[in-house]
């Protein structure tokens, strides 16, 4: 006798939503912002926003911030903070500037110089927040001061590097074959985008790797998620913090040093404000202050979405800087709300 098969009732949409977990679902809500927000751009501010270049001169010009805010998330994710990564930026700028012209350094030595920056930062704030269990925020508090002092210290005042080496690395382009659009003049203008943006995907694809394969990466969220219960699970919390801290101050002097190579100066006001950005960044991005979730993936969407609504309210006219500061606070607050949603979601699981 035969037997009767009883197609199993696909879940509807809504099932199907609830039983996403946290992070991917704030990070498919990340990406569909972002998305919507361009798509309107091209649709009501004109064809400028569909060449290719357009695209690739937002990620030209946030390079150091994806770099930056995928190192914020990293110890967002613990349930922690950094915010002196803007100031150790500028610190780096202006360390590895006086290194190349006034000490007549190489490009090398002067990456080991950010390097070892970010190596000092990371031991120091990552001992003192996981083994001397002192706040965070007023760790990288300290750290923000103490860089925006020492930048001074190097130097003083701006100036553009003359180091050959160094101007010959900023000016370098990689070109991408078939994107390229007509100027007004009618000529072929190829796509380009600088190195700093090829060292922010390789960062966001290390990381997401780190994150979702390997047992410190699951750590972390374990971590941010719940300390006591990731300590009772055999997690060495005291170690994934300092880690975090310390993966977080390496990759913000990468960060630095890709900055360095976009503006190809030294100013104690450089990056001023970019821990702000950062954290935001992270945050539309999915991350939550609250910690145990986030996805750098989410990040980087993150980044290109603040940078497209700075872009969408420049076009439209408003320059002014209080405009863009308006507009990204709504923003922000925008995705704090989905996030007080998401957790309202997981307390009812």
């Amino acid at each position: 006798m035969a037997k009767t098969v009883t197609a199993t009732p696909k879940p509807s949409l809504a099932k199907r939503i609830s039983n996403l977990s946290d992070t991917n679902l704030l990070l498919i809500i990340t990406i569909a912002v972002f998305f919507i927000m361009y798509i309107c751009a091209i649709v009501f501010l004109g064809s400028g926003f569909l060449k290719p270049q357009t695209f690739f001169n937002i990620l030209n010009e946030n390079a150091a911030l994806i770099i930056l805010s995928c190192a914020m998330s990293l110890v967002m994710i613990t349930g922690g903070i950094d915010i002196s990564v803007g100031a150790m930026t500028a610190l780096v700028c202006m360390s590895c500037a006086v290194h190349l012209d006034y000490k007549g350094g190489s490009v090398f030595t002067a990456l080991l110089i950010a390097l070892g920056i970010g190596v000092a930062y990371g031991l120091i704030q990552g001992y003192l927040v996981a083994y001397l269990n002192i706040q965070p925020f007023i760790v990288s508090l300290a750290g923000m001061f103490f860089a925006k002092g020492a930048t001074t210290i190097v130097n003083a005042t701006q100036f553009n590097v003359a180091n050959e080496e160094f101007q010959a690395l900023k000016a370098t382009r990689i070109y991408v074959p078939g994107m390229g659009s007509n100027n007004k003049l009618g000529v072929y203008v190829p796509a380009y985008v600088e190195i700093g943006v090829i060292v922010a995907l390789a960062i966001v694809i290390l990381l997401f790797v780190f994150l979702r394969w390997t047992k410190m990466g699951r750590n972390f969220y374990a971590v941010g998620g719940n300390a006591a219960n990731a300590s009772l699970l055999g997690v060495n919390v005291k170690l994934t913090k300092f880690t975090a801290h310390m993966m977080c101050s390496v990759i913000s002097s990468i960060g630095g040093f890709v900055y360095f190579m976009h503006v190809g100066s030294g100013s104690p006001s450089h990056a001023s404000g970019a821990e702000m950005n950062a954290i935001a960044s992270s945050i539309i991005g999915g991350t939550m202050l609250t910690g145990g979730v986030g996805n750098i993936i989410g990040t980087l969407f993150g980044v290109l979405s603040l940078s497209t609504i700075k872009n969408i309210v420049s076009a439209l006219g408003f320059d002014e800087a209080w405009w863009t500061n308006i507009t990204v606070a709504a923003m922000l607050c925008l995705f704090l709300v989905i996030q007080s949603v998401v957790l309202k979601r997981k307390s009812k699981k």
